[in-house]
């Protein structure tokens, strides 16, 4: 039999270590011969973009070079599949794309909305009597799928929110002027990301000072009065805050582009200039606010050893589903432990996950809103775990290239 991978929605650092694990799963099992790639996530399948992903991984070298490069090797995308009983033509094309090459096995690595191709694809093959079988595999730096313990990518990613944000408080201690920076993090309408910054307390940091978000209720009074106050406390406040902040307040608007994705997500970068300018009006202090940005998905350099582990062997577990004659699931951890940590990896109907949001838990959250409590971090600890030996040249980490004829 043939088999396909495809990669899907925002980069990762581990996104491509779930595609090593299905492809070394692909070479150990013998009734496998070619394992495909999908160019740029669906969008391949219905073009009938493919490439033989044996004929560019070669050697073990190989795999471990791209193991540990960040985004998606074969590139992504962010399609949503129309009502397979209103518009077939597209998938009437994947199928085409499928049975051309004698795929027997999709793999679809990505988050809630990717999940809704495995759930609506998944749906369609078993509708038109097709034995094709697609499993979802899970990935996504804000950590918000539904199920799923965590998601591979979000250690990483919490991994460098935490050493960004404490290089950003050595920085912002120097000056003897009282001093507020505000450091705005991803996350549209779940606030993990950003809630991973109170890890820096385990070992004795006292900022951030101040947390928010998207979660809980947010005040631009509130905002400065809570502002003010660390400042009677604090030199140099150091503010957490999601991107996905709903503020109750007009003029964020003109720090944001507007613009939405095919999902109908809006862009939401723009609340750290907003409560920059916020903190300038009202207190006049010295204040600069830092946007992270995509800067957090790709950082492979602070990587975490865990979350590359974890991700290869989900990409595994999700070809042997797939063999094991499963379609139209996602796999996902489940905690067993927090000291020692373990976990196991299970799967669960796609149709749990697609196109729904895992917040970040209310009672983590201080009654003020304004903070996370000491109770989150057990859960974040054992994500960031560990170190990776990242291949370098000339004082540069080294990445694996895709295809010239991918570009």
């Amino acid at each position: 039999m043939n088999i396909a991978i495809a990669q899907s929605g925002g980069p990762t650092c581990a996104i491509n270590a779930s595609l090593v694990g299905v492809f070394r799963q692909g070479l150990l099992t013998e009734k496998i011969d070619a394992i495909f790639g999908s160019v740029n996530g669906i969008e391949g399948m219905i073009g009938d973009e493919l490439i033989n992903l044996k004929s560019i991984l070669r050697t073990n070298e190989d795999l471990e070079l791209l193991r540990q490069t960040p985004s998606t090797m074969l590139g992504s995308c962010r399609y949503k599949l129309p009502d397979a009983e209103t518009d077939p033509t597209v998938y009437e094309k994947i199928l085409h794309t499928l049975q051309t090459h004698r795929i027997d096995i999709m793999i679809y690595i990505g988050g809630n909305d990717s999940m809704d191709t495995v759930v609506k694809l998944s749906s369609y093959l078993k509708k038109n009597g097709s034995d094709i079988r697609v499993i979802g595999v899970p990935k996504t730096i804000d950590n918000d799928l539904p199920i799923t313990d965590h998601t591979p990518g979000f250690g990483s990613a919490a991994k460098y929110v935490a050493v960004t944000v404490q290089e950003i408080i050595r920085d912002s201690s120097v000056y003897s002027i009282p001093s507020v920076t505000i450091i705005e993090i991803m996350g549209r309408h779940s606030g993990w990301l950003t809630a991973s910054s109170c890890l820096l307390r385990v070992n004795d940091e006292e900022a951030p000072h101040l947390i928010y978000l998207p979660e809980a209720d947010f005040s631009a009074e509130r905002f400065i009065e809570d502002v003010r106050r660390e400042m009677a406390k604090h030199k140099a406040v150091v503010v957490a805050v999601s991107e996905g902040v709903s503020v109750d307040a007009e003029g964020l608007e003109a720090f944001q582009s507007g613009a939405t994705d095919v999902f109908g997500h809006k862009y939401l970068s723009g609340i750290g200039k907003y409560l920059e300018r916020l903190v300038v009006d009202k207190i006049g202090c010295k204040v600069r606010s830092v946007e992270l940005n995509v800067m957090q998905r790709c950082s492979t350099h602070i990587c975490s050893k865990t979350d590359l582990d974890e991700a290869e062997e989900i990409g595994q577990a999700g070809l042997r589903a797939a063999l094991d004659g499963h379609t139209g699931m996602m796999m996902y951890f489940r905690r067993v432990s927090n000291a020692p940590y373990a976990v196991t990896i299970e799967m669960t109907d796609a149709g749990n996950v697609a196109n729904m949001e895992k917040k970040f838990p209310s009672e983590w959250i201080t009654p003020d809103g304004n903070q996370v409590t000491d109770a989150a971090i057990p859960y974040f600890i054992p994500l960031i775990q560990g170190e990776v030996d990242i291949c370098m040249k000339n004082g540069l980490p080294v990445h694996f290239q895709r295809p010239l004829q991918m570009h």
